[in-house]
């Protein structure tokens, strides 16, 4: 026979045990997106000779997962990005988000996955790409959410392979 008192204390167990603080949520709702206005005038230093005809856009969405005190414990991103005016038969070798501010260069810190194995070319010169489900470090997409314009997306080509057209992050939503 169960005696009131012992289930009263399971069940208190059982509920307590559902409320951990650790325990991760499912995403977020709403994702985080970022924007930016490509120009090949924007690389460090400026793009000269027939790549710095062109211009584009990316679209950065970052869908995350958060604990239950909303740090980001997870983070997946789509890249959309559309390029245009570029000299036709441009190969697009790179992809990537890189940390500084405007007029300074910084390291790949995410890639969309794009690289010289598996390029992509614009054979009339322009383009739309879309690279999904790339994983990023939850520590750096936060960083990127609170000063989004210490960072930058541009596009790397074979002629220029330190980037072909750049612009600054800027939250959208």
């Amino acid at each position: 026979m169960y005696r009131p008192i012992a289930l009263c204390a399971i069940v208190a167990c059982v509920f307590l045990a559902a409320c951990d603080d650790n325990e991760t949520t499912a995403p977020s709702a709403a994702p985080v997106v970022f924007s930016a206005a490509l120009q090949p005038a924007n690389e460090v230093p400026p793009v000269a000779g027939s790549e710095s005809t062109g211009h584009g856009s990316v679209q950065v969405q970052f869908d995350l997962t958060r604990d239950a005190g909303g740090a980001i414990t997870g983070a997946t991103a789509t890249f959309y990005f559309q390029l245009s005016g570029y000299p036709a038969g441009t190969t697009i070798v790179g992809a990537h988000i890189h940390p500084a501010p405007a007029g300074i260069n910084g390291p790949v810190i995410i890639s969309t996955g794009l690289a010289t194995a598996n390029t992509r070319v614009l054979d009339d010169g322009s383009g739309e790409f879309t690279f999904r489900g790339v994983i990023a470090d939850p520590a750096v997409v936060q960083q990127i959410i609170n000063n989004p314009a210490a960072f930058y997306f541009n596009v790397h080509s074979p002629s220029n392979p330190g980037g072909f057209s750049r612009g600054q992050l800027t939250r959208i939503q």
